[in-house]
């Protein structure tokens, strides 16, 4: 994962979102781009429509980005290293790939293409399920562009497999010399607002602000003298780590801003106990949660329009945001909660404001030394933006890699952590919907969203539910080896015959009472994408 995290930082986009306009090609693979990024979306489809670019569809379900591609990929769940693989296995076969490109930019070629040697068209649909013949044209179609982006979400990282399913796009897209121009890339859609604010500033367990690591001892010397403490070189634990630990005990107290991990983490169950288990809770957030009720101390925040300060998006723009109104009752900016409490636990945070915050940031932030909240007042600017006079940075990687060469990976198909038996005869895959957001905390409370889409259903394909007798709008049980929980079920042909898929935003079908905690071995996200589950009529 290093070389790849040297290539490709910190996982943010590549390039920009307009430059979707000048790609002659793009290729998303798990993405519902429509109903997660709709404004994304939107310049997808300006793309197709207005000037001909040729879009490619990988997902398992017929997702509404489908009625505008040139080909659908309907890949088996969990098969994504498999489908590119045989896409490369092509590439190189017909001599489509960017030979200079690879000498020069790149290494390791030999190895990866030694591996994709047997990813044969017809290899690869044995394993995905995707037509040969169509493997074929995806191929011939984003080599041949002169500038193809690829779009993913976490339908490519929420696997056991994740970090390989990125590495492989990576492979993908420099094969074909698709990283360092205009309108190419490799480019992870964020899931919420300021998610990549958030990576940015260290909210990672081996990474200081700009993704400098903990375990060097160069950026730690500096943080040490920048904050006046002695910093530890351990990498600290992921979400699904801190609940296994507080589970066997390892971990006593727990700091939740934000999140609600009582809907969104994996297995539900295990989840709640591990809440339960903890000598203290502490939960900040702007509105009541599923977790909140699980608190000892609830700490009341203030929302982005009562504070000042900015937001970093996916295409790593730094935005300005300012108060329109004063907090409401109690709630204080997130700054000043965790300020006031480090002062009382004896290490004194003196910030002025919020802009004297951003004046730090930019002291031990390379990326983020030219961004000042002057500039900012005329608009967003793109990190890396490493003085004032900088004008941000467009797309990454334009004469060479952060590493030097982009590092070709090795990649085989592994398969999903839990498969299907006969006990478990189908896969559940899950996501959301347009009209709500992660775990619905804001958005349920909306009446018009409640009317649009009131409650989580279960889609089903016309065969199997002709097989299992179960019609539409009749309750269905999903169960697997976690947990059962119960929702109407939709039938479709938007999933395959043995794939089920739901949404995990309704507490009263919470959806991830049923999901498999099988985390990646490198990243530690969990496999939410795959699991065997069996349906009945409840």
């Amino acid at each position: 994962m290093a070389g790849l995290a040297a290539t490709f930082g910190s996982g943010a986009m590549t390039n920009s979102i307009e430059e979707i306009g000048v790609s002659n090609a793009v290729f998303a693979i798990g993405t519902n781009t429509t109903e997660n990024h709709p404004v994304i979306a939107s310049h997808i489809k300006r793309a197709v429509r207005q000037r001909g670019a040729k879009l490619i569809v990988a997902d398992p379900r017929e997702i509404d980005l489908v009625k505008y591609a040139a080909l659908w990929l309907r890949q088996k769940p969990g098969t994504d290293v498999a489908l590119m693989n045989g896409m490369m296995n092509v590439i190189i076969d017909e001599n489509l790939y960017a030979k200079e490109y690879v000498e020069t930019r790149t290494e390791n070629f030999e190895a990866m293409k030694e591996v994709v040697k047997k990813y044969t068209p017809e290899y690869a649909e044995s394993i995905c399920g995707v037509p040969a013949d169509d493997i074929r044209k995806a191929a011939r179609i984003y080599a041949e562009a002169e500038k193809a982006a690829i779009l993913y979400t976490m339908g490519i990282t929420q696997h056991t497999s994740g970090v390989d399913n990125v590495k492989t796009i990576a492979n993908l897209a420099m094969l074909c010399g698709n990283v360092g121009i205009e309108g190419g890339g490799v480019n992870p859609l964020r899931g919420q607002n300021n998610v990549q604010g958030a990576c940015d500033m260290g909210c990672l367990p081996n990474v200081f602000t700009g993704y400098q690591q903990v375990a060097s001892d160069e950026a730690r010397e500096k943080f040490e003298k920048a904050w006046g403490v002695s910093l530890s070189d351990a990498a600290g634990l992921t979400v699904v780590e801190i609940m296994n630990a507080a589970h066997d005990g390892k971990v006593k107290a727990v700091y939740i801003m934000g999140e609600n991990p009582m809907l969104s983490d994996p297995d539900l169950s295990h989840a709640e106990e591990s809440l339960k288990r903890l000598d203290l809770l502490v939960v900040q957030d702007i509105l009541p949660s599923e977790t909140m009720e699980y608190a000892h101390v609830v700490l009341p925040a203030a929302c982005f329009a009562e504070k000042e300060g900015t937001f970093s998006n996916t295409e790593r723009r730094v935005q300005r945001v300012r108060k329109a109104v004063e907090p409401q009752g109690l709630a204080m900016t997130d700054w000043e909660i965790i300020s006031g409490l480090s002062s009382k636990m004896g290490y004194a945070m003196d910030y002025a404001d919020a802009e004297d915050i951003m004046r730090e940031i930019r002291e031990v932030t390379p990326s983020y030394t030219g961004i000042t909240y002057d500039r900012l007042e005329k608009g967003g600017l793109q990190w890396p933006c490493p003085t004032e006079e900088h004008p941000g940075t467009m797309f990454l990687h334009k004469d060479r890699f952060t590493r030097g060469l982009g590092l070709f990976s090795a990649i085989e198909h592994r398969p999903p952590a839990e498969e299907t038996d006969e006990e478990y005869p189908f896969v559940l895959t899950t996501g959301r919907v347009l009209y709500h957001y992660h775990t619905g905390t804001m958005s349920r409370l909306s009446e018009g969203i409640m009317e649009r889409c009131p409650e989580s259903l279960v889609e089903i394909n016309p065969i199997d539910a002709e097989k299992m007798g179960v019609a539409e709008d009749s309750f269905v049980r999903v169960t697997s080896r976690r947990g059962s929980v119960e929702a109407k079920s939709v039938i479709t042909d938007r999933v395959a015959p043995g794939v089920v898929f739901m949404n995990f935003h309704f507490r009263e079908a919470a959806v991830n009472f049923v999901t498999n905690s099988a985390m990646d071995p490198i990243a530690k996200i969990p496999e939410y994408k795959v699991c065997a589950v069996r349906v009945e009529a409840a």
